[in-house]
């Protein structure tokens, strides 16, 4: 039976994304362990820091219903947030960079209508209330954590040795 790792990360963040890249070079070497993503978000509306990932997050869940490559979105929105820095609080923006991945139309009527923002809402209450994070990325697995440093961030040598201890 794969073991869980429960991974919170937002869209926009730095350290998330710098996270993903240590986590999807490891894992090969973990594969009892399964993952489940939870994206929350790190600055919701109405705080003021932004861009505001609200819509990748809610993109996500539209892409998982509707059977996409998790990765290969997760890949799509880092780089939309962080590398080519596109308007990511565009419904439109968002569309058009991920057409290739999901059905771009389909996308942008469920962004537009907002049909995935009690799953968004549910996602943030679990990462902050229910799961004690209080930074991202923060890593939960059989009752243990790892949660990063502000403005650090959680190291790929911490990860290793979080993720081994499941052996």
């Amino acid at each position: 039976m794969k073991r869980e790792l429960e991974v919170f990360f937002d869209y926009a963040c730095p350290y998330c994304f710098r996270a993903h890249g240590y986590l999807t070079e490891l894992m090969p070497q973990y594969p009892q362990l399964g993952i489940v993503w939870r994206p929350c978000e790190a600055h919701p509306r109405p705080d003021r820091y932004g861009p505001h990932s609200d819509l990748c997050i809610q993109g996500y869940f539209f892409a998982l219903e509707n059977g996409a490559d998790a990765l290969a979105y997760h890949d799509r929105m880092y780089r939309a947030a962080l590398i080519d820095r596109i308007d990511i609080e565009s419904v439109d923006a968002l569309a058009d960079f991920v057409r290739d991945l999901v059905d771009a139309d389909a996308f942008r009527l469920a962004l537009r209508q907002g049909t995935y923002q009690k799953a968004l809402a549910e996602a943030n209450r679990l990462a902050f209330e229910r799961s004690g994070v209080w930074v991202v990325p923060a890593y939960r697995m059989e009752g243990r954590k790892i949660d990063s440093v502000e403005n650090i961030g959680v190291s790929k040598e911490q990860l290793r040795r979080f993720l081994s201890q499941a052996d």
